[in-house]
Parts: C-alpha cells; structure tokens; sequence
C-alpha cells in the first residue's frame, strides 16, 4: 500500500542550473550529489517540507527510454501557506505558467507551474493537510 512519497524525481537537461534555481527557491543546499561519470553531478538531492521529502533532481541522460520532454501528466502539488505569494514568485524566478491559480472551495487552492527545467510544480493550499499535519 502506498504509504506517502518517498523521493519526488524531476529531469533537467542542465543539472546544476536545476540545483541552483531550487536551492534559492527553497533556501536550502541540497544534502547528498551523486557524480556523473566525468562530468559535473548527476543528481542532487533536497529534504524539504515538514516531512523531510526527498526531491531529486537528475540529469537528463538518465532519464527512461520514451520518457516524456514535454510537460504533462502526473503534477504533485507541495503544500504552501499562500498560494498566491508563492505563484508570484515561482513566476518571478523564471518558471511558466501551466494551470491558473485555481480555488475549488474554502480551504483547497492549487495552481502549478513549469520549472525552467521543464517539469510541472504543481502548489497547493489543503485544510486536511494542515489537519494531518498537526494530529
């Protein structure tokens, strides 16, 4: 049975741009990197979030045969306190729009992005997050 996310993998083509971008966007240094044959890292990896998820940035190289380029499918949506503010500035950063800022009643907020890197970050307002969060 699925028991939470473990470790949130993400694609870029230029990995330590990636590191660069998500570190000031989280204000953390990732914790662990991984060589890349010869070259500059091939992956870096971020705790973030009151659970300490894993979010691991890895180069493109590696990714699956057939693996998407483009953005689309599955988009994880992190937890924030203000949707807005952190839309704003995930725009300010560099990232594009994919869906809207979007409120579906009192309590549940989402919007998500496209990272310079090409990977949907989705950001989410959730009552029952907090609720869990704090049981």
């Amino acid at each position: 049975m699925l028991r939470g996310p473990a470790t949130v993998n993400i694609w870029a083509d230029d990995v330590e741009a990636a590191k660069n971008w998500y570190a000031e966007l989280l204000d953390v240094q990732p914790y662990f990197e991984r060589p890349g044959n010869g070259a500059p890292a091939a992956y870096y990896e971020f705790r973030i979030g009151d659970r300490q998820t894993e979010l691991g940035i890895i180069d493109r190289r590696f990714a699956p045969e057939g693996a998407a380029t483009t953005p689309g499918g599955t988009v994880l949506h992190w937890h924030v306190d203000n949707v807005e503010a952190t839309l704003e500035r995930l725009l300010s950063m560099g990232a594009a729009p994919y869906m809207p800022l979007t409120e579906y009643g009192p309590g549940f907020v989402t919007a998500s992005v496209t990272d310079p890197f090409g990977n949907v970050l989705g950001i989410m307002y959730n009552e029952h997050y907090l609720k869990t969060l704090g049981e």
